[in-house]
């Protein structure tokens, strides 16, 4: 009987370690939450990135939504649309806009102050119209 509750213990402690180690993975994802504006012209104005309660991360505008799959620090793939969104940062480290190329398309975004609001309100859908 102690040994089934020992094991019981540890299979709790186990679980329970493995969950943590997962938390900071999330965290790191939370700072490129925000809303991207694009320059008048552009495919799209804009594109709201939002981190699911499974913590994918998605971008959404006008053209549809995609995952972010994670390649290296700041710089993630956009399977739906061919293409990257590598996020850039100030000199203080802060994500301040993205640089995606996908379906043919460069676009420069800025993150707007306002970009809070993509934590609470699903967008619409993500970037590209494929050019002719």
């Amino acid at each position: 009987m102690k040994k089934m509750i020992f094991l019981f213990c540890m299979a709790v402690g186990c679980c329970t370690f493995t969950q943590a180690q997962d938390a900071p993975k999330d965290s790191t994802l939370k700072e490129y939450i925000g809303k991207y504006l694009f320059p008048s012209g552009s495919v799209i104005a804009e594109t709201n990135v939002s981190l699911g309660d499974d913590g994918v991360l998605t971008s959404s505008s006008s053209a549809g939504v995609s995952e972010l799959v994670k390649r290296e620090k700041d710089v993630f793939e956009i399977p739906k649309f061919q293409g990257t969104a590598k996020f850039v940062r100030d000199a203080n480290g802060k994500v301040m806009g993205v640089v995606i190329d996908a379906m043919g398309y460069h676009l420069e975004g800025t993150k707007s102050e306002n970009g809070m609001a993509a934590m609470f309100f699903p967008a619409k859908a993500f970037v590209a119209v494929r050019a002719k």
